[in-house]
Parts: structure tokens; sequence; C-alpha cells
């Protein structure tokens, strides 16, 4: 049965709560008499874009609403956000009074009034439900089979992504058990090993029997479709990783495919980056009863080191973990800006998640962790690039560890189980453990790395960052020159692909 009737039908039903029957991703218009509905979908897969200004306009892509901007703006909190978490955060966009609704909200419009609701939030899930390891394995196992085959089903050719990780190995094991036996595909780069996944994935591969397809892509394929694919995300996106992916997709549409399957959310869900339990370490640290000798050291012996910031923060009594796409600290970007920006003035742009944990029943940190970063660092940023790259080359990409119903679950299970024995992702390896080797399980996490930097260096448009700059007069030339200059040393790197992104969007837009 086609989507739209299966909405159209359930919303005459239920109202609209239709929206808590459904399970995938979706962005939803709906049209009541003189009422408006939009819904976007629970984990932020779809996006969904509006203008609310003569005329209420909506549309799934910022390009469809520039046409009817009186002119051309930039929002200056979605610069802010942006500096600071890779991406704006919601309900920000680049375009000054074009707003995106964020993960789990719907819109009403209605006699020239505009009202955003959240109809889902993972913190609805109640605390520790399960509180045994065994039985956590056990129904996130259940969960996870039942979202990894809903996902599979499709009358189009379909095929996965896969690296040397855990979790493309967990989604091509299952779908294996139903029989199918994907077509995957891996990247990798041209004079570049130390980024290369196609040894590690090919073990996978040959380990579990899949086909798999290595494409490998140079220094100027990745040049040559650089402003196409900057192009296509409408607005800044700190994430280099885009446009390997859209050349990794442009070649799997090639080949027939219209729906792929990709792992991301695990990391989110079950604890996979390693600065989670560095952040848990600090964290303990705010337990210290005397505490202002070293606030005071700390305040007087500034330092650009991470984890001066981190202490910082315990020592202040302010929030610690920020998302793990904290990018500019707010001391960076005022020391970076011509504007004032004052300490914690990023907390705004977390302002709202953090009062609705603060408000929940959940207590442990690193739900937390897990809550924002799915709320912002996913939806906003590594869903943001999955979506428009892969529907620029109209293939549907399915994220089958992002499954309301699969988060929601490990949301409800004691919190400690994730972390306590100090294993990244450790239930996820334990519903593996029987069916993946060793090799596949303990591989150190390598991420969707590339050598984005190397390649903007080689073919001096870095250089960009510095004109854009000189018209604009955003940043101080000093402070700018020294991020610029520390990337050939590895410094820094993610910073100033975030300006040069930037640079790239003022030029096209603004200038």
């Amino acid at each position: 049965m086609r989507l739209e009737i299966v909405v159209i039908s359930q919303s005459l039903k239920w109202g609209t709560s239709f929206v808590e029957h459904l399970r995938g991703m979706f962005a939803i218009a709906l049209k009541d008499k003189d009422t408006l509905y939009l819904f976007r979908d629970r984990l932020g897969k779809k996006p969904l874009f509006y203008l609310d200004a003569k005329s209420f306009i909506f549309a799934s892509e910022i390009k469809a609403l520039k046409p009817f901007l009186q002119k051309t703006q930039m929002n200056e909190d979605a610069l802010l956000s942006y500096l600071s978490f890779l991406s704006p955060s919601p309900p920000h966009t680049f375009f000054q009074g074009i707003k995106k609704l964020a993960t789990g909200e719907y819109l009403t419009y209605k006699n020239g009034t505009s009202k955003v609701q959240r109809y889902f939030d993972l913190l609805d899930a109640k605390p520790n439900i399960i509180t045994d390891k065994d039985e956590a394995v056990h129904t996130l196992e259940k969960v996870l089979k039942e979202s990894i085959s809903m996902r599979l089903r499709t009358k189009e050719p379909i095929a996965s992504l896969l690296s040397g990780g855990i979790d493309s190995a967990t989604i091509n094991y299952y779908a294996l058990q139903e029989g199918l036996n994907l077509q995957t595909y891996t990247i990798g780069y041209k004079d570049f090993s130390k980024y290369d996944e196609r040894e590690n994935a090919k073990r996978s591969a040959d380990f579990l029997g899949l086909k798999n397809k290595a494409i490998e892509i140079s220094g100027e394929d990745f040049i040559d479709a650089s402003e196409l694919v900057l192009d296509t995300l409408d607005e800044p996106l700190n994430d280099p990783a885009s446009i390997p992916l859209y050349l990794l997709f442009k070649e799997i549409k090639k080949d027939g495919y219209k729906v792929v399957l990709s792992g991301e959310g695990s990391d989110e869900l079950f604890l996979g980056y390693r600065q989670y339990f560095e952040y848990l370490d600090i964290q303990s640290a705010s337990t210290l009863k005397n505490k202002n000798w070293l606030k005071k050291y700390f305040r007087s012996n500034f330092s650009e080191n991470r984890e001066w910031e981190h202490y910082k923060r315990i020592f202040d009594n302010t929030l610690l973990f920020r998302t793990s796409g904290e990018s500019f600290t707010d001391l960076q970007k005022n020391s970076l800006m011509k504007q004032n920006i004052k300490d914690n003035h990023a907390l705004k742009y977390l302002k709202s998640y953090r009062d609705r944990f603060e408000a929940s029943k959940h207590f442990d940190e690193s739900i937390w962790y897990s809550y924002i970063d799915l709320n912002l660092f996913q939806a906003e940023h590594f869903l943001t690039k999955l979506d428009r790259v892969s529907m620029a080359h109209s293939i549907e990409s399915r994220t089958p560890f992002l499954d309301h119903l699969l988060a929601s679950t490990i949301f409800s299970i004691d919190p400690k189980l994730r972390y306590e024995d100090g294993v990244t992702k450790s239930l996820l390896k334990q519903i593996m453990k029987p069916h993946l080797n060793n090799e596949i399980l303990q591989r150190k996490k390598k991420g969707f790395s590339n050598p984005y930097m190397e390649y903007l260096i080689n073919s001096k448009k870095i250089s960009l960052i510095k004109e854009v700059n000189q018209q604009t007069g955003l940043f101080k030339t000093k402070e700018l020159d020294e991020y610029i200059n520390s990337t050939s040393n590895g410094g820094f790197k993610q910073h100033v692909w975030g300006l040069y992104v930037l640079s790239v969007w003022i030029k096209k837009n603004l200038l």
C-alpha cells in the first residue's frame, strides 16, 4: 500500500496522533480544511524546511524556498551554532527567514499563525526497565533484527555500504539471515593508505561471504566534485566525508541500485566513540569538594588544548559534554571572530535539549551524551549529509540502527550496562559475538576518514578562506592565519575545513 494512502487513512482515524503509529523515516504535510500540519520523523532522517512570511511555504530542500526570500541574509545563530557544532542547530538555517523542524517535531499552521510542538522524545522511555545484561542483549538483538528486516523490504535493487567495522558487518549478517546477499561498496583513497578501509572491508566481506566492490578516488576526483557537493548541501555543513560519499553513491547509481543500507546511529546508541568514556572519567572530577583553587588556576592559564576546556567546565560547574561534533569552543570563537562571544554562549543552542533531560527521569550523563548526539550530531550533521548526497543520485538511504523502537529500548536499559566494562559498543559486541569473528569485533574504529585537508592544501583552494575574509571581515587576520597554518602539521583540520565550507557558501550567496 502506498505511504500516502496509509497516512491519510490513519490521520482520519487517529487525528494528529496518527504519527505515533508510523515507524521509519518521513517528512509529511497534511492539510485538513484550514489547517496545515507538517511532521518530521522522530530521529531526523528526513528534512523539512519552511518560510513563514507573507505566505507560508514549505519544502524538503532549502533551494526550493530561496526564490521566495526578498533578499539573502545570513542568520547569525546559524553561523555561531555551525562553528560550534558542525551544522546549524534547529530551527536555524543559514538563510535568514528559512527555518527547519527538529527531530520529532510537528508544526501547525492556521489563520496565519504557526506553532511548533514535539510529538516524540527519546527521554520519554522509562529508565532502568532492564537491569540484567543478558536480558538487555536478548531484547536488543530481537529489536535490531526486526529493524534490519523491515529495511530490507523493497522491490527496488538494494545494496549496502561496508567498512571494516562491526556496524556494517552486523547489517549484512542479518541480511544474509533473511536470504539476501547484498552487493556491498567500500571507498578507498589513492596514495593515502592510512585512510583506506578497502583491505579491512575485504576481510569482512570474505568472512561473511559478501560481494564487495571497492571504489578508489583521487585528490583530483575530490576537488572536482567538491563545488557540486557543497552546492547540493544548500548550506554549510562541516563534514568533509560528504564529498567521497557523494562519489561513492554516484558509482552505486551507475550499477542500478536504488536503495542503500548504512550504519549511522550505532555509535551514538551503543557508545561507540572512545571519547564518551573519556568524558565520563572527566565528569567524575565534578565531585571534588575543593575545586576553587583549580577553578582559578584554569581560568588564569588559558590553553587551546581541548582537555583544558573540559576541566575548566567541570570546575566552573557548567555543562561538560556538548555533542561529539563540538568544533570551535566559545573562547576559540571569541579569539577568532571580530565580534565578542561570551564563554558558554553556545549553550543557548543546547538549552531546550538540556532542559528536557534535566526534567526527565534520566540521570546518567551517558544518556545525555546519546540524547544530544542523536538530536544534533547525528540528525543535523550525519543524516543531513547522507540524505543530501544519496538523494542527489535518487538513492534512498536506510539506517537500521536509527529505529525509534531500538533507540527507546536502549534508553530503557540501565545505562551502566553500556559502559561499565570500559568497552566501546559493549552490548552490540555481545549481540554479535556468536556471529562475527574477533577480528571484526575488536577492529579499531576508523570511521569515514579521508585526506580532505591534504587535498585542500594541494589544490590551493584553501586560499579562498582568506580571500572571503578580506571582503567580509568576519575573522581576525592573525588568528585566522594561525588556524590555516596549523593544518600543515595536522592541527585544527576540521575547524579549517568548516571555515572553507563557510567561505564557499558566503562567496556564492552573499558576495
